[in-house]
Parts: C-alpha cells; sequence; structure tokens
C-alpha cells in the first residue's frame, strides 16, 4: 500500500515540506480554487503537478473533481457540464494523474455537529451528535417532516439543548454544520440554507440514483479511454441529511453502483470511516467483497453511540478493526497485482495542532499519529 497526504494547496495551512517529514511519498489534492463545472485547464493541472513534483512527491489521487449540484439534481441541459467534466478528465491524464476520487452527496459533502469535541487525555476531534443535529433540523431549521427522521429519544434530547443553549452555541453549530459544504467555500445563514434546501425539494433516492447512474454512463467510457479509475466516496454520515437522500451508505448501495456500469473503472473508494459509522455496515467482508473494484482508501476510525451519534477514534481504535481491513486489501493487492493508495483521514487536532486553521479534521499532528499507526500495521502484515 503506498502512503499519501491529503493537501488543500493554497487554501491549505501546512506546507508541502512540512508533509514530506510524515514520510508520505504521495500527495492527494483537487484544484479548489476552481468553480464547480467549470473545466480544469492542462495548465493549471501542470502548475500544480510541478508544485508537488518539485517538492519530492508525486500526485497520486484527485480529490475530488468535483460534481455540479445540477447534475446530482438531474436539471437542465447537463450535455456543458458532461463535457466539461471528461476534458477535465483528460487534462488530468495528460498530466499523469489518473485516480479521481469523487462524491454524489446532494449540497453538503460531509456533516457534523462540533468540530472540536474534547478527548479525555486532551486534542479535540470532530463529532456528529443525533440531539445536536435533530435540533438543527427541527429547531433551527424548522425543516418540515425532520421531527418524523429521529426517534422519541433524540427529539427529546434536541429540544432540552436548543433551549438551553446561547445564541452563540447556536451559531457555532450552525458553522460545523457548514463546514461540509465544498469548494473555496460558500457558507450560508439559515434562511438561505432553507432556500438552497428548496433546490432540492423531491428529489428522490430513486432520483439520485438514475442521476448518479447517468453521470456514470457519460464519464465512465472517457475513463477507459484514458486509462483512468474513479472511485465514489461513500456518504458522511451514512444516512439522509435535511431531508437530503443518500446512496452510497452501505454494501447493497455498492453492489448497485458498481453493477450500474460494471467495468473496473467504476470503483469505490473506501472509506472505512464513512461506511464505519454504519452498525449494519462489515467493513472487512465489504473489502474482501468489493477489493477488486477498489482504487483508493481512506483509513479511519469511528466510535459509535446507539443513538446514531459518532466520533472521530483514533485510528486502531473506534468499532472498525482496522488490521482485518489492511488484511483484506493487502489481499486485493496481491490478486490485482497493483498497489492501492491510502491516506490516513480525519486525524484528531494534538498538541500544536491547536490554533493552527487547517481544515477540520486534517490536522498535521493528528493525522501523523495515524500513519504512523497504519505504517506499522502495514509492515506486520505485509
Amino acid at each position: 500500500m503506498r502512503e499519501t497526504w491529503r493537501w488543500f494547496g493554497s487554501l491549505d495551512a501546512l506546507t508541502l515540506p512540512e508533509i514530506a517529514q510524515t514520510g508520505a511519498a504521495g500527495i492527494v489534492t483537487a484544484l479548489h480554487e476552481i468553480p464547480y463545472g467549470e473545466v480544469w485547464s492542462a495548465e493549471a493541472i501542470a502548475a500544480r503537478n510541478a508544485q508537488i513534483t518539485d517538492a519530492g512527491f508525486t500526485w497520486d489521487v484527485v480529490e475530488s473533481l468535483p460534481i455540479h449540484e445540477a447534475i446530482k439534481r438531474g436539471e437542465g441541459d447537463l450535455s456543458g457540464l458532461f463535457a466539461n467534466y471528461r476534458q477535465s478528465m483528460a487534462n488530468l491524464a495528460t498530466n499523469g494523474v489518473r485516480t479521481i476520487c469523487y462524491n454524489f452527496m446532494p449540497l453538503l459533502d460531509w456533516t457534523r455537529t462540533d468540530l472540536a469535541h474534547p478527548l479525555p487525555r486532551g486534542g479535540t476531534c470532530l463529532r456528529f451528535e443525533a440531539a445536536k443535529m435533530a435540533a438543527f433540523e427541527v429547531h433551527m431549521v424548522k425543516r418540515a417532516g425532520a421531527e418524523d427522521t429521529y426517534s422519541a429519544e433524540v427529539l427529546a434530547a434536541a429540544r432540552s439543548w436548543f433551549e438551553g443553549a446561547t445564541e452563540a452555541q447556536h451559531a457555532e453549530l450552525l458553522a460545523a454544520v457548514m463546514s461540509g459544504l465544498p469548494g473555496a467555500y460558500d457558507r450560508y445563514d439559515i434562511r438561505k440554507l432553507r432556500s438552497a434546501l428548496r433546490a432540492y425539494d423531491g428529489l428522490s433516492r430513486a432520483d439520485l440514483r438514475a442521476n448518479l447512474k447517468r453521470f456514470l454512463e457519460e464519464v465512465i467510457p472517457t475513463a477507459q479511454d484514458l486509462g483512468m479509475a474513479m472511485g465514489i466516496h461513500p456518504d458522511d454520515p451514512p444516512r439522509d441529511i435535511l431531508g437530503l437522500p443518500r446512496i452510497v451508505s452501505d454494501a447493497d448501495d455498492i453492489a448497485w453502483l458498481l453493477d450500474a456500469v460494471d467495468t473496473p473503472e467504476n470503483g469505490l473508494t473506501l472509506c472505512t470511516g464513512s461506511l464505519g459509522a454504519n452498525p449494519a455496515n462489515d467493513l472487512p467482508n465489504i473489502v474482501r467483497r468489493f477489493g477488486d473494484r477498489i482504487p483508493f482508501a481512506h483509513l479511519r476510525n469511528v466510535a459509535k453511540d446507539p443513538d446514531g451519534s459518532f466520533q472521530e477514534a483514533a485510528h486502531l481504535e473506534g468499532d472498525t478493526d482496522m488490521v482485518a481491513v489492511i488484511d483484506e486489501l493487502l489481499k486485493a493487492e496481491s490478486r490485482r497485482d497493483t498497489v492501492i493508495p491510502f491516506r490516513p483521514d480525519h486525524g484528531h487536532d494534538l498538541l500544536s495542532d491547536t490554533g493552527r486553521q487547517t481544515h477540520p479534521g486534517y490536522p498535521l499532528i493528528g493525522r501523523l499519529r495515524g500513519l504512523a499507526e497504519l505504517r506499522g500495521v502495514i509492515a506486520a502484515r505485509g
């Protein structure tokens, strides 16, 4: 397995020389500054690639070549957006970048309610608190039907939190949820969020699946021609959010996705944290079943609560058997005679991470701890 590190380019508080000290060999990045739907020019890609190679790395994976929301909604004439996406793929391939991670989550890329949840021995982590999410949906956004998606116990806890919280705490919750918006970076207040959600009114799970299948049919033939691998990122968290359907949350969803366009170029980015937040998911079995279609892996761990809450755990702690997952990835590598790039994901903020203003979940020390732990497991099992 090949060690990589996610870097946000000019938007990142961390530098490539710092990342070099982690020992990672490859970089996972994107041209985050380019608006969704526009072509990534060969020149812009080459400039980013030169930064990476000049620092002693290779650009191993694009994360992400984002999909315009109109494609997810299946809205209007999409031919231009599909053409732009295919051109960006071709320009990446020209520069030697041939693995693309992307997601098909409507509106929000990921959702957390706490960006700095305190840990027992110091440091902080990302957390999704079911009661706070319910308070956000029911009492702050006032989304119609939101009450039907939570248990009576969670709704009672949500009301208690909302009524006891200060305006500053309400604003902090809004900021945490808005951190999952993609790009560089629009943020909504409650009124604008309600307006944004209206664009998805009536979008069903079946609709979103149909729109994803259409996207795959438009771009996977190009991936085949270019020798590229596409790996969809699972939903984070693996449940409907704000009334928006999620369709890559469990093994059945993955099987549907891979069968929709049944070719090796249509693959899964294995995210053990996203899939691990669903109690029904057996991560080692998912890798065993789908390992031949995994071009890229995010390795992280979560600790789940019975009410649907979860938080980022240390990489070798939490509810997922990371050693068993790595065993299955190594077996998949051997079967395919290939090397799967992976990156440590969503580390804790530890020690000098505090105050560095890195992207939520992407500190230096916390991810370095995770990479060291994963490196040890791979060395022992490989």
